[in-house]
């Protein structure tokens, strides 16, 4: 736990369980929204066939992240989590996003 603490810049054992707390429940929601997303926008397995799933897969990215940031806000941790999305979001070379938004922010 030291070690993940200190990558982290994380300071105390509270803030971490947060952290994980925040990322299960964001897990979990991401998953359970992304069927009815999928469906709302006439993707289903009847019509997809095997493709639904990486299809399902796909939709939950973008879900995920968004909720992330939120779920981070209402648990408190709002800076850990808009840090880690950034980080994220840099590493798959999709850090325009990032930028973008902090330019809409600071307007």
């Amino acid at each position: 736990m030291k070690k993940l603490k200190a990558r982290w810049g994380v300071t105390s054992d509270l803030q971490l369980v947060v952290i994980f707390i925040v990322f299960a429940i964001t897990g979990s929601v991401s998953a359970y929204l992304s069927k009815p997303f999928t469906n709302y926008i006439g993707l289903t397995s009847e019509n997809l066939g095997w493709f639904y799933l990486p299809i399902r897969l796909i939709a939950i990215f973008p879900i995920y992240q968004v909720l992330l940031v939120l779920f981070g806000l209402l648990f408190g941790q709002f800076e850990f989590f808009w840090a880690f999305e950034k980080k994220m979001l840099r590493s798959m070379k999709l850090g325009f996003i990032a930028n973008w938004f902090e330019k809409k922010v600071a307007e």
